[in-house]
């Protein structure tokens, strides 16, 4: 059994919702392999499905941006949120993004080559002026995507979350844009991993039934069972499995008795026609980016001695 941080610790416990000591032992035992502890506490019956996310978040802009049948979703990060919220940079972000809609640039490194949208000069350029002369922080063109097509975007709490949805359908680009917006609601409020069932990994399936029955090994009022009902059980299992993190399979927020996928249906049945959910892209800001946590404490103690 290898020694573990009490950093480590707190990571474990924040991603599983599992009390300080559960969690200590379950990095000993895995010789402080996070993502098998994860495993470890669920398999005890102790941790719901974790997520994996970033420790920690970067500030910036997220922003989507729909012109006609061509849209975006940004990112560009920032050192604070004080930046984030200046005139210069919510104007170079939305530069950057009609630059990205009007050139269709490969990459971020191919994008940064652009003229600006508007202007005279690289984004590189105007990235690079920004940051050391005016906002005098680290800006960084972090990720994009853009689609075209039946599109419609939603951006949630002035750039912390973005969404990007794209619909196959007959039906305008009008008729459909409220419609679009609710999926894309429904992104950023409970961050479905998958768009449908049939975008799971197989392997991922293969081991939730592993974890479930393992569960239920360690529950007494499960562990005799005859294995075809615990089989019976877990198929039952995987279906909420799909339910909570499918998109289209998640109850829909506005009405919990209808599933996404069957709003979607009945609203298009109303306006005549058909719409399919194809794509959707969801980024919250500074995800998996890891951000330097000052300890004030420790800042005191250095500027004393």
């Amino acid at each position: 059994m290898g020694k573990v941080s009490v950093a480590e610790i707190k990571e474990l416990m924040t991603a599983t919702g599992v009390g300080m000591m559960d969690c200590k032992k379950a990095l000993e035992a895995n010789d402080g392999d996070m993502d098998k502890a994860i495993e470890f506490l669920r398999e005890k019956g102790l941790a719901t499905q974790a997520k994996k996310s970033g420790r920690a978040a970067a500030e910036g802009i997220v922003t989507a941006v729909v012109n006609g049948n061509v849209g975006v979703l940004l990112e560009v990060n920032t050192e604070t949120d004080f930046a984030a919220n200046t005139d210069d940079i919510k104007s170079f972000v939305a530069g950057v993004a009609n630059t990205i809609i009007e050139k269709n640039p490969a990459d971020v490194e191919a994008l940064k080559a652009e003229v600006i949208s508007g202007g005279t000069a690289t984004i590189g350029d105007v990235l690079t002026e920004l940051a050391g002369m005016k906002i005098r922080e680290n800006i960084v063109i972090r990720r994009f995507v853009r689609m075209e097509g039946k599109l419609a975007s939603y951006i949630h709490n002035g750039g912390s979350i973005g969404v990007l949805v794209k619909m196959d359908t007959e039906l305008d680009a009008d008729q459909v844009a409220v419609i679009g917006k609710d999926v894309a609601m429904q992104s950023a409020a409970l961050n479905a991993p998958y768009l449908k069932r049939e975008d799971v990994p197989a392997e991922v399936i293969e081991k939730e039934r592993e974890i479930m029955m393992a569960q239920m090994a360690e529950d007494p009022k499960m562990a005799n069972k005859p294995e075809q009902v615990r089989a019976k059980i877990v198929d039952g299992k995987v279906g909420k499995y799909y339910s909570e993190n499918c998109l289209l399979e998640q109850a829909f927020v506005k009405d919990d008795k209808l599933s996404v996928q069957a709003y979607v249906e009945a609203e298009a049945k109303k306006l005549g026609g058909a719409i399919a959910v194809t794509e959707v892209v969801r980024y919250e800001r500074g995800e998996g980016v890891e951000k330097k946590e000052d300890n004030l404490a420790d800042e005191v103690a250095k500027m004393i001695k």
